[in-house]
């Protein structure tokens, strides 16, 4: 019996995906299991398997194609099997394809056509149309009149008036470029190209200031850049990706219905960053990020606030005893989020290899669902790209989200002394469904122990 190979939904919020590679051919004999295709979905390019054993009868989508999920890729068969029922009902799905005209009327110097033709013709019709756009029969009425005649044909364009050269012309009449004879000589001394000058004498004529403009830009004169762009157009239009459009979906479902609130807190980071330094001496098995520091403090705090490490259920709030803390991480057409699980109980080391890892593999597109699903609140860090502070939007069902900046050097007051110490801004965006206002700000009193503590995060 043949086996449907549909567009599967290869992660927990895919809707559709886009077919990037076959890696069967039509004919080839397939075994459950086997590789089909490499589809992207909204996060990540995954693997669309054979659920039959058989050959590759049919392929109905063609590499690049983004299909619904369920939409009908393939069928898989036996050699002889009759497959055109299943070929066939996919048809209708084709919404796009413009309806077949219908046929001509005989006229008295054209056979009409058999039945078995007519047949034919309204079957194909019937293919590709939906019901509800196929043409009703013409009514029976009289003769049709006959056609009118042709338009006159366009009259020429009158010449141009004055001495026929249009404003910034450089071309003589025959085609051949109006330059003075200087301008030639030293164009050739010069090794300029007069084809990407544009003349600025009488009729468009290059002269000698046109080549030495030409000189001071490099040899190319404003027509070589008028003619680049009109080349390159004004714009350019870039396809949505998987990944995009669900970037687009799942903000628009926060940003708006999501009631939000944002606290911002600033830290003294000179010790951490004192201790990451003396880490890094110790040798690279000790070596970590600043992002991984934070993402341990944030792993604590939240151990100790259970009320914001939450997700808002519609109907009921759910409080998680266990901690996973997703890091945004930037890919070339988008982000993701990959997680890390039980990040409270992992060391910092821990934290710092899986963090490497994952992120490594979250641009090679190579996580798998598992591994950016499920967590309970993310951290996005934007310190490494010199942002002071900025707002991060919350991916429902989750919370909250932590907006990391950069550290800078800053003069502050310590004990009525003047002193110059390392300040880094975090900003808290909050569902306020979930956290209220002195709960967040609980929430980042503890973060801040944390981190200007950094010997905690060890102990």
């Amino acid at each position: 019996m043949a086996t449907k190979v549909v567009m599967e939904a290869l992660s927990p919020t895919m809707e559709e995906g886009r077919l990037v590679k076959w890696n069967k051919n039509e004919g080839d004999a397939v075994k459950s299991g086997d590789v089909l295709a490499e589809v992207e979905t909204d996060k990540a390019v995954m693997e669309l398997v054979a659920r039959g054993d058989g050959v590759l009868r049919k392929r109905l989508a063609n590499e690049g194609d983004a299909s619904p999920v369920g939409t009908l890729l393939a069928v898989i068969g036996t050699a002889d099997e009759n497959i055109d029922s299943i070929v066939g009902a996919s048809a209708p799905a084709a919404a796009s394809a413009p309806a077949a005209a219908p046929p001509p009327a005989a006229s008295p110097s054209q056979p009409a056509q058999s039945p078995v033709s007519q047949s034919a013709a309204q079957s194909q019709g019937e293919a590709s149309t939906p019901p509800q756009q196929k043409a009703a029969p013409p009514a029976a009425g009289p003769p049709p009149s006959a056609p009118r005649a042709a338009p006159p044909p366009p009259r020429p364009a009158p010449p141009p008036k004055g001495n026929g050269a249009r404003p910034g012309a450089t071309a003589a009449p025959g085609g051949r470029q109006r330059t003075s004879p200087l301008a030639r000589r030293l164009a050739s001394e010069k090794g300029i190209q007069l084809g990407g000058i544009q003349g600025s004498g009488p009729g468009g004529r290059i002269v000698k200031r046109d080549i030495e403009n030409a000189k001071a830009t490099g040899g190319a004169g404003r027509s070589a850049a008028a003619e680049r762009l009109a080349a390159e157009g004004d714009f350019k239009d870039v396809p949505l990706t998987q990944i995009r459009k669900t970037i687009a979906r799942r903000l628009s479902e926060s940003n708006g219905p999501v009631p939000t609130f944002f606290l911002t807190s600033e830290y003294d980071v000179t010790r951490a960053t004192e201790f990451r330094t003396q880490l890094t001496e110790m040798g690279d098995q000790y070596k970590v990020s600043f992002n991984d520091i934070v993402i341990k403090a944030v792993a604590l705090a939240l151990a100790e606030h259970p009320e914001v490490n939450a997700h808002w259920l519609n109907d009921k709030i759910r409080h998680f005893n266990r901690v996973h803390v997703a890091m945004a991480v930037a890919v070339e057409d988008g982000l993701i989020t990959p997680v890390l699980f039980d990040a409270d109980r992992l060391s910092l080391w821990e934290i710092s290899e899986k963090a490497r890892d994952l992120a490594k593999r979250a641009r090679e597109r190579k996580l798998t669902p598992e591994e950016y699903t499920g967590a309970t609140f993310t951290v996005s860090n934007l310190g490494m790209f010199g942002i002071d502070q900025f707002t991060a939007i919350i991916n429902p069902p989750e919370a909250g989200i932590l907006a990391v900046g950069g550290s800078e050097s800053k003069p502050i007051v310590v004990d009525g002394s003047l002193e110059v110490r390392q300040r880094m801004r975090v900003t808290m965006s909050c569902d306020h469904r979930v956290i209220d206002g002195a709960t967040g700000a609980k929430f980042l009193q503890t973060l801040k122990l944390y981190i200007e503590n950094p010997l905690t995060l060890v102990i």
